[in-house]
């Protein structure tokens, strides 16, 4: 079958025989003539030329363009596929690459191999960093950690097993091999470090902003290589039956709020006393919150530095340490920071206060002409506490 001609090459007479014979059955299957057909096909591609904003021998050309397009396609993938006939292998995706051009992965359902392989990987660590692909947070990760997963004891002994769909592994150009299914399922991509405000024609920002250690903005690539310096992101999740099932849950919950009207009385009085007990321990939070501010502020000029009652009430810490210790004196701030010093620092500033300690002492007691006493030079030292910090080795 003759498809047809390129574009600006006059057909031949078989195919204007063709066509005209495809005019007839179309016109015949419309209940028309063949030119009443022609005047109707010529109306239905001027309008949609001047949708497209093109004059109509602009539009023709471009139909004639796709069609001529589409026959090479077609042409090729016959090709192809008798040529994987020939040779017994099948056609798998990610091939036909002929003349040097590259045919585009199409995405289907994924190999059940590669499916596997994604399983099997996802379950190990592969030291994953979270970036940001698309503004969607993202597991990255590095091709040699999952290189090293697949050529491991574990791997092999997981495709060992009987009715196992992991292919085999034996070195690194079979683990590669192996790799190379996750990107042809659309499993897991290749990505690289990428700016945010790419692409953008606004002027740089003033102030830098502060950068959060770990967190890459990515881009997909268009060569998915398989390297062990390059970055591959996760786009298969695994299975999502948690997430199912929190959202039954979820739905499962808003039905019963919703007919509560509906529910047992002996059901609606007990959330009604449930509902009470809650609200009146809220309350009891806000009342003792506002009793311990009343209570330092009196004691602040009563007995400074002021008494606070539950002093981790509103701290960073677990929900029994903040009601533990019940009571606590206000800490000075800045006396804090002055007791934090180095090792060296604190350590220094001993010796340095036990030298001044002695020095006084003698001045004192050459001054005075008296041998100073013990009770004397205890007086003079520096008793006063000091914070040291050890280092980890």
């Amino acid at each position: 079958m003759s498809g047809p001609p390129p574009p600006g090459q006059q057909p031949s007479p078989q195919q204007m025989a063709a066509m005209q014979q495809q005019v007839a059955m179309e016109a015949q299957k419309r209940g028309m003539t063949p030119q009443q057909f022609q005047q109707w096909q010529r109306q239905q591609i001027e309008a949609e030329a001047k949708k497209q904003g093109l004059s109509f021998d602009q539009y023709v050309i471009q139909l004639k363009q796709q069609a001529y397009e589409q026959h090479q396609r077609q042409q090729q993938m016959a090709a192809q596929q008798q040529a994987a006939q020939q040779t017994g292998q099948p056609l798998t995706q990610g091939q036909g690459v002929q003349g040097g051009q590259q045919v585009p992965i199409n995405p289907g359902a994924p190999n059940p191999k590669a499916l596997e392989v994604a399983k099997w990987l996802r379950a190990q660590d592969l030291k994953t960093r979270t970036c940001i692909l698309s503004g969607q947070r993202k597991d990255m990760f590095r091709v040699k950690r999952a290189l090293r997963a697949l050529q491991s004891p574990a791997y092999a002994k997981a495709s060992a097993k009987k009715n196992s769909l992991l292919p085999a592994v034996t070195d690194l150009a079979s683990a590669s091999e192996t790799f190379k299914l996750l990107p042809l399922s659309l499993l897991s991509l290749r990505v690289s470090k990428s700016d945010p405000h790419e692409g953008h024609n606004h002027a740089p920002a003033a102030k830098k902003q502060k950068r959060i250690k770990g967190l890459w903005t990515v881009k997909i690539e268009q060569q998915q290589d398989v390297s062990e310096d390059l970055h591959y992101v996760w786009l298969y999740d695994g299975p999502q039956w948690k997430q199912k099932l929190y959202a039954l849950g979820a739905l499962i919950l808003i039905m019963a709020v919703v007919m509560f009207p509906l529910w047992p009385i002996k059901l609606r009085i007990g959330v009604w006393y449930l509902s009470m007990g809650m609200l009146g321990l809220i309350g009891l939070f806000f009342a003792m919150a506002i009793f311990r501010l009343i209570l330092f502020g009196v004691t602040y000029f009563a007995v400074p530095p002021g008494l606070w009652l539950y002093p981790n009430l509103f701290e960073d810490v677990g929900f029994f340490d903040s009601f533990r210790p019940i009571w606590g004196w206000q800490e000075d701030k800045k006396k804090g920071k002055k007791n934090k010093t180095g090792p060296s620092t604190a350590k220094g500033g001993e010796k340095s206060s036990r030298k001044e300690g002695q020095a006084k002492s003698e001045d004192k007691a050459s001054s005075t002409g008296a041998p100073s006493t013990p009770a004397e030079s205890l007086k003079d030292r520096d008793l006063k506490p000091r914070v040291e910090e050890v280092e980890d080795d």
